[in-house]
């Protein structure tokens, strides 16, 4: 199952999550499934569209990151310069993270929005082709508006838990409804503990699949899985042996390796996918390119084994 089909299914499963709990929500407080899928949405919707449009600044401001001109970044300006075409893409505005820990994040809600970050760290570690496989899987998150999906899953998330909070306070205290006994408070008690935590799980699972997809189209826009390969080497053992320090682990999704853990978390609770994986899966499509080192562009994109380059 390709990251695009794996991705959609699991919105349709967390849609059917949020159907089932703010029907019953609905069917326990107010009689109608529909007004609680309503208020449950409406909540959900205020808190993550206000995240959402002001994500780039918040991100910003949370991780310390500073814009900076080209001016001020040349080596990283050169090579967003050279990626962004390749993706379609006009070159996005850069900002540096001031910590030694190596890692990079892009954000913003759209392409004219981007921003892509850059650690002190990841300027010190990684030589230029690695350097380049890392903005190219961070441009392939812009490319694929991976903010916007991952706020439409947030919202869905975080609707089925507002759902769940309204009933655990409505019967903490006692509120009145009517229509309460047409719901069996097993099944509601049941469906309130297990799909706040099944959403949670089904967003991480969508978190840890567009990393996958940002893998595979910033190598293969590249035509050098290797880059990448070799800089998410680098970068779990550095983020290992020295955690982040700024911004919050609520915002893991958004670098590269996870960077606010020392140890790597169950696979089910991670934002990321396994690095090891990432790595193996990255070495497997080696075969399908041919990387030309020490040529100009040898960063650029290479056709598969047995058809032309294009120019």
């Amino acid at each position: 199952m390709g990251p695009r089909v794996k991705t959609a299914v699991l919105f349709a499963v967390v849609a059917g999550l949020f159907v089932l709990v703010g029907g019953l929500v609905g069917e326990y407080l107010f009689g109608s499934w529909l007004l609680g899928l309503v208020i449950a949405l409406g909540l959900s919707l205020v808190l993550n569209l206000v995240s959402f449009f002001a994500c780039d600044r918040l991100v910003l401001w949370s991780t310390k990151a500073k814009i900076v001109t080209p001016a001020e970044a040349p080596r990283l300006a050169r090579l967003v310069d050279e990626l962004a075409p390749q993706f379609g893409l006009v070159a996005p505005r850069l900002a540096i993270v001031p910590t030694a820990t190596p890692n990079a994040f892009a954000t913003g809600r759209n392409e004219r929005h981007a921003v892509v970050a850059a650690t002190e760290g990841i300027l010190q570690v990684l030589d230029d082709r690695e350097l380049r496989g890392v903005l190219a899987h961070e441009l392939a998150h812009v490319k694929d508006r991976d903010v916007l999906l991952m706020t439409f899953a947030a919202t869905l998330a975080g609707a089925i838990s507002y759902a769940a909070q309204i009933v655990f306070f409505s019967m903490l205290f006692g509120g009145s409804g009517n229509s309460r006994g047409s719901v069996n408070p097993i099944v509601l008690i049941l469906a309130l503990i297990t799909a706040p935590i099944a959403a949670i799980l089904i967003q991480l699972a969508i978190s840890r699949s567009r990393e996958f997809r940002a893998d595979q189209v910033g190598a293969v826009t590249l035509g050098d899985p290797e880059s990448l390969a070799s800089a998410l080497q680098k970068l779990e053992s550095a983020n290992q042996r020295r955690p982040i320090t700024v911004g919050s682990p609520a915002q893991s999704s958004l670098y590269i390796v996870n960077p606010f853990r020392g140890a790597s978390f169950a696979s089910l609770f991670s934002t990321h996918p396994p690095t090891p994986e990432r790595i193996r899966r990255l070495r497997a499509m080696r075969a399908d390119f041919r990387y030309r080192p020490g040529t100009r562009n040898s960063g650029a994109r290479a056709a598969p084994s047995g058809q032309p380059l294009r120019s």
